[in-house]
């Protein structure tokens, strides 16, 4: 079984128990929140993803990021995570869930870049926005990047829209050069 088969695997079982646990929601927010913070640490990620270190000392780890915030479903689902060795892929299991979870609700994902954090308001008119352009309603995925500078970055499916003041920049740029 290749990589992207057994994270659509793991992704799939997840799903369906969090389904069964009436902890859709929550199970995907919490994991991909966890992925998140994992990613943006090299040393936390290689941490987490050395099967070498003991099981138990990772395990603590993953506790401790959660605070006992994180619900039953999601610390057993990263636990069997951690435990089969797969802590590496928790990042494309979680993106993967997020996948699973909104074909299951008949929307797309729209993973939008942006400088700064969106308010409640921004979001939904920027989800408006993107159900127009792309015809779907869509479930954003919003990442704060300081490289953005300013602006968004949004991507649905294939389509990258990409509306940031680095890209505009970078257009003067090439622009000016080639005057």
């Amino acid at each position: 079984m290749n990589d992207d088969a057994r994270i659509r695997g793991y992704a799939t079982g997840l799903f369906e128990i969090a389904c069964a646990e009436d902890d859709l929601d929550r199970v995907e927010v919490e994991l991909t929140q966890l992925a998140r913070v994992i990613d943006s640490s090299e040393e936390l990620r290689n941490v987490i993803g050395d099967n070498s270190v003991p099981l138990d000392r990772r395990t603590g780890i993953i506790h401790d990021l959660l605070g006992g915030r994180a619900g039953d479903a999601t610390v057993a689902a990263v636990g069997c995570i951690l435990a089969t060795g797969r802590a590496r892929d928790l990042s494309a299991i979680a993106d993967d869930l997020v996948r699973v979870a909104v074909a299951s609700r008949e929307r797309q994902v729209a993973e939008v870049r942006t400088a700064v954090p969106l308010d409640d308001d921004q979001v939904h008119r920027l989800e408006e926005a993107l159900a127009r352009v792309t015809g779907h309603q869509v479930e954003l995925k919003v990442t704060v990047d300081p490289d953005v500078v300013g602006g968004i970055v949004a991507r649905v499916g294939d389509t990258v829209i990409d509306g940031s003041v680095r890209r505009r920049l970078d257009s003067l740029r090439t622009a000016l050069r080639s005057n």
